[in-house]
């Protein structure tokens, strides 16, 4: 029998299913199997920090965990044969350091014609509650939407060689409800019940199915959590995880080991497309509690993830210590413009990754349990080990640095502190510009210390690409710490992307911009600041992550060996041949 959307809120029975053929050999004659999709990365508008795909189109991160061994393992919505969505398949890339991403062979194929699989996640299934790996503890399962034009439903695929190659379940669906819109399926483990937990989206319902197994593929429906926040047109990718909280946000790192106070709380973030403020994709997240079958907010209120427009999708690793900063990948891009961007046309790409984020909790004089989102850490792609440019007197002064000549990657990244800013009647500003010396092109940014203290982007001065729904600029609010009397910004940009976290990281914003030509200058600034004001800044350069991997001709092949080979992993999850 199938379950209703509509029984599906009451939880009276548990998830029968249907088998579905596991076998089916279908792939599109286009498609490589086996064998990584190799992709040039040198060009102009191609990121060299940030993840995106060899060739063709990618949406939403998918199914990302990390392995006993240190290795991250992102998957994502990916369509090998074109550079719109569509035909859509599980891409896959490692890293160690997630920043260098080698990629892998194509994870998981649609089974037929007609058939998409959709988002979804991943775990490690280390005791074996499926049945699927005996004497293994680094089995994957993966659980993802299998979508036709008449049903989405949960399916999962598994591994027994750490997560590269997959074999769909023979009596799949594990979760089916005769709908159209029910899909992107998170699971985590829940150690206090001993229990699977899946959160999932009946997208136009607005509502988030809760689901517990205690073998990962037999459901039962536990509870629902509707019409919360911004509701748009859908709810989508609904993550839950449960989220260290800080002690102290106002400390310059606030990421060391002591500042993390003993907490339980959970996040569900959930994406919503189209309904943004700003026009199309955006995510929110709900902070609460959780106990195993139900999730209670804090409050009703919609807190918005990033202030920019290219931030979508986000899904968090499974794996992560639940007492660490959970690190996070988003798409960086809108569904209002993402299939028309320049890149297609231009490079044979579409779309990027966000940079990997240190994600927690912290109280700060406005808002409870806001989600404080941070870089995971650049230095290590640092060019050098002292800073390219640097001053500790900038207060109503500049710094200007041409970086054309010293950072080939064009990547580049810098911190900027204000300090003594009075609690009443400050005035001022501490502004930004990237610029390119060749078409005068640039995109900006900057502070107001003065009344409600907005903060702001402007990607209108670039002349790459026109499009009515590619708004140009962005603003939010960031109030003055009362504690410290500081504002400190980072700022990264890679080519074609530009992120900025705002005090330790309680706001962010995601914005993408192509320019006709290579923004190669940096122009920090600051005007009219009241006097006392101490503002210092530091350059970096980053090199990219992408050139060690190319061969003389600039392509990027992925894992090649390990494709010509017969991969086998023994219960630990090291490689035997």
């Amino acid at each position: 029998m199938f379950l209703s959307a509509a029984f599906a809120g009451l939880g009276l029975l548990t998830v029968s299913v249907r088998a579905q053929n596991a076998t089916s050999q279908y792939v599109d004659p286009s498609v490589p199997t086996g064998t990584p999709v190799s992709g040039d990365y040198t060009g102009a508008l191609r990121p060299q920090i940030h993840y995106s795909p060899p060739t063709g189109f990618m949406n939403d991160p998918n199914g990302m965990f990390l392995d006993a061994e240190g290795v991250y393992h992102l998957y994502y919505q990916y369509n090998p044969t074109d550079i719109v969505a569509g035909n859509q398949h599980w891409g896959h890339a490692t890293s160690r350091d997630l920043y260098t991403w080698e990629n892998q062979p194509i994870a998981i194929y649609p089974g037929a014609e007609g058939e998409g699989i959709f988002t979804g996640s991943s775990v490690i299934d280390v005791n074996n509650t499926s049945g699927f790996f005996p004497n293994q503890t680094n089995g994957v399962v993966a659980f993802y939407t299998l979508h036709t034009s008449e049903e989405e439903t949960q399916d999962i695929a598994y591994s027994t060689d750490g997560g590269y190659t997959f074999t769909k379940y023979a009596n799949n669906p594990v979760i089916s409800i005769n709908s159209t819109q029910f899909r992107d399926p998170k699971v985590i483990w829940y150690p206090s019940t001993q229990q699977w937990v899946m959160v999932v989206a009946y997208a136009q319902e607005f509502t988030i199915g809760f689901y517990t197994s205690p073998n990962l593929t037999t459901w039962t429906h536990a509870s629902n959590f509707s019409h919360y926040g911004l509701l748009g047109l859908q709810y989508e990718c609904p993550n839950l995880v449960q989220m260290p909280m800080l002690s102290n946000i106002s400390i310059e790192n606030p990421l060391e080991d002591s500042n993390f106070a003993s907490t339980d709380m959970f996040i569900l973030y959930i994406s919503i497309n189209p309904g943004a403020p700003l026009g199309g994709s955006i995510g929110q997240y709900f902070p609460g509690t959780f106990n195993g079958t139900h999730f209670t907010p804090v409050d009703q209120a919609a807190r918005i993830a990033d202030f920019g427009k290219d931030n979508y999708a986000t899904q968090f690793f499974y794996g992560i210590p639940a007492t660490s900063p959970q690190i996070s990948i988003a798409w960086a891009s809108n569904w209002q413009y993402a299939q028309v961007v320049p890149t297609g046309q231009l490079e044979g790409f579409r779309s990027v990754m966000s940079l990997p984020r240190n994600n927690v909790l912290a109280n700060t004089t406005r808002g409870d349990y806001t989600l404080v989102s941070l870089p995971y850490d650049l230095s290590p792609l640092y060019s050098s080990t002292s800073s390219l440019a640097n001053s500790t007197s900038l207060a109503n002064s500049s710094l200007l640095y041409d970086y054309s000549s010293t950072v080939p990657s064009g990547a580049v990244t810098f911190n900027m502190t204000v300090e003594n800013i009075p609690l009443a009647n400050a005035t001022g500003t501490a502004n930004f510009t990237f610029l390119s010396s060749v078409t005068g092109e640039s995109v900006r940014g900057g502070f107001y210390l003065g009344g409600d203290t907005p903060f702001w982007i402007d990607r209108g001065y670039i002349r790459g690409f026109e499009n009515p729904f590619f708004t140009d600029k962005f603003s939010t609010n960031n109030l003055i710490n009362t504690d410290t009397q500081a504002f400190r910004l980072q700022v990264v940009i890679d080519r074609s992307i530009l992120e900025v976290f705002l005090d330790n990281g309680l706001r962010s914003a995601t914005t993408t911009f192509f320019a006709e030509g290579m923004l190669d200058t940096l122009l920090i600034s600051t005007r009219e600041l009241n006097p006392g004001v101490q503002v210092s800044a530091e350059v970096f350069g980053l090199n990219s992550a992408w050139a060690p991997l190319a061969d003389s001709n600039g392509t990027v092949a992925g894992n090649i060996t390990m494709s010509n080979q017969r991969v086998r992993r023994n219960m630990m999850g090291h490689i035997t041949l």
